[in-house]
């Protein structure tokens, strides 16, 4: 009997690519569409790819149809809301930079999907995600590097717990982008060309501070003050969800030379501006999940990314009372920002990770 899996097609190549590579490799592969978000400009989701809207459902359904799979649309806009949407917009008001990509991987993108799978007799789920899943020695599972380095999605997904892992297949992850399009081509599928979404899908137009102004007109603050590391107000900002740590452009001040945000004080509706590029050596995160390893009990040499986009640092990371872990890296990193997620490595493999505090 084959073994049955739901692939989580948005709507894009590479969940498309993954659907066609897991029928090929005999599993009884049925396509799904989250159905998230029901509100969608359709000029910004046409030069957005639509990757998570509505507009993504036709795309998905087209797909399935050319290579013969069954295919539904699953609401899941209640978890969404509450997992993802809320969580960013709670975030960004306490004066935090929130990746609410990894809260949708976990609390939506698997734990909602994988659940109701599971419940229609499904052994998997399945994704576009370039990264891989192994178990390893120690017999936990862990995310591994996709084979591009300039595709890898690893970072978004430590999140994941040991029975998530078990349970999922991510066959994107064993090919470049560019292999991908061709499978896409070779495969007739109408989506072949389509450009890769970007973004936040629920903020095409990347105004964070207008979408969390829309969706919590109450607890927006107004103006505040932009004041030095020693108190001096050094002119008037717009509101701190308009800022981030290490923010140099945008900001409306004239010092006369390059000025950076160091941090957010919510509390009085402060953002705190240096004269120095910011950088640190140490962070302490905490909601830690521990992927490749059990725990961090004794001290251990680890990269660390502290952003998706960064390339990395080598650390020493241990765990701290209360389940913290203190990061001490071999040398200065830019701009860590509390909210973020920090990612721990071992060569090409996820240890683990947390959110900066």
């Amino acid at each position: 009997m084959k073994e049955k899996v739901v692939v989580g097609m948005s709507g894009g190549v590479d969940s498309s690519v993954a659907a066609v590579l897991l029928k090929e490799q005999g599993y009884d592969v049925i396509g799904v569409t989250m159905q998230i978000w029901q509100e969608e400009d359709p000029v910004l989701a046409e030069e957005n790819g639509g990757c998570c809207g509505l507009s993504a459902v036709e795309d998905a359904r087209r797909v399935a149809r050319t290579i013969g799979i069954p295919y539904y649309v699953m609401n899941f806009k209640k978890e969404f809301k509450e997992k993802v949407i809320d969580y960013f917009v709670s975030e960004y008001l306490s004066g935090r930079t929130p990746n609410p990509c990894i809260a949708c991987n976990r609390y939506v993108k698997w734990e909602s999907l994988l659940a109701r799978s599971l419940g229609i007799g499904a052994d998997f789920v399945a994704t576009g995600h370039y990264a891989r899943v192994e178990r390893l020695p120690n017999g936990r599972y862990a995310i591994r590097n996709s084979v591009t380095a300039k595709k890898d999605q690893t970072y978004a997904l430590y999140n994941l717990t040991q029975f998530q892992l078990a349970h999922t297949l991510m066959p994107v992850g064993e090919y470049t982008k560019e292999e991908i399009r061709e499978i896409a081509e070779q495969n007739h599928l109408p989506i072949a060309s389509k450009p890769d979404s970007q973004d936040i899908c629920f903020v095409p137009d990347g105004d964070y501070a207008g979408f969390i102004a829309r969706e919590a007109p109450e607890r927006v603050p107004g103006e505040g003050n932009f004041v030095s590391r020693d108190g001096k107000v050094l002119g008037v900002h717009k509101g701190i969800t308009h800022y981030t740590v290490g923010q140099r452009k945008g900001l409306g001040l004239s010092m006369g030379h390059p000025v950076f945000v160091s941090a957010l004080r919510p509390d009085t509706n402060e953002v705190v501006i240096s004269d120095q590029d910011v950088f640190q050596t140490e962070l302490v995160c905490n909601h830690v999940n521990y992927m490749g390893m059990e725990d961090l009990k004794k001290p251990r040499r680890l990269w660390a990314k502290v952003r998706y986009a960064h390339k990395g640092e080598w650390c020493r990371a241990y765990e701290e009372e209360g389940g913290r872990i203190r990061v001490i890296f071999e040398h200065p990193v830019r701009a860590v920002t509390p909210g973020q997620a920090v990612v721990f490595y071992d060569g090409e493999y996820v240890m683990g990770g947390g959110i900066i505090l």
